[in-house]
C-alpha cells in the first residue's frame, strides 16, 4: 500500500488474494481505488463468506476469481482486464 501511494501512476493492474495479512483483499481493493478509481483489480479468493463476485463487481473491482486458478484462466482474465481498461482510456481522450 506504501508503494502504491507513493507512485500510484506506476500500476497497470493489481491482483490480490481476499485472504492476506494486515488487509484482506477487498479493502485493500477500496483503498487503491480511492487513490485510482480507474485501477484494474483483480481479486482471488478460495472461500469467503465475506465476498461476492456481485459485491466485487460493485466495489469497482474488475474480475474475481476463485482458488485454485488455472494459468490459463488467469491469464485470459488479466488480457480481458487490461484490454478493457486500455478501451476506456482511449475512450476518455
Amino acid at each position: 500500500m506504501a508503494l502504491f501511494k507513493a507512485m500510484p501512476d506506476k500500476f497497470d493492474l493489481v491482483i490480490t488474494d481476499m485472504t492476506m495479512p494486515q488487509m484482506t483483499g477487498d479493502k485493500l481493493a477500496l483503498e487503491l481505488l480511492k487513490i485510482r478509481p480507474d485501477l484494474p483489480v483483480i481479486l482471488c479468493t478460495g472461500f469467503s463468506q465475506n465476498i461476492t463476485k456481485e459485491k466485487a463487481k460493485t466495489m469497482g473491482i474488475k474480475a474475481f476469481l476463485m482458488k485454485p486458478l488455472l494459468i490459463k484462466e488467469m491469464a485470459h482474465t488479466i488480457r480481458k482486464v487490461l484490454d478493457k481498461a486500455k478501451e476506456s482510456t482511449q475512450a476518455k481522450r
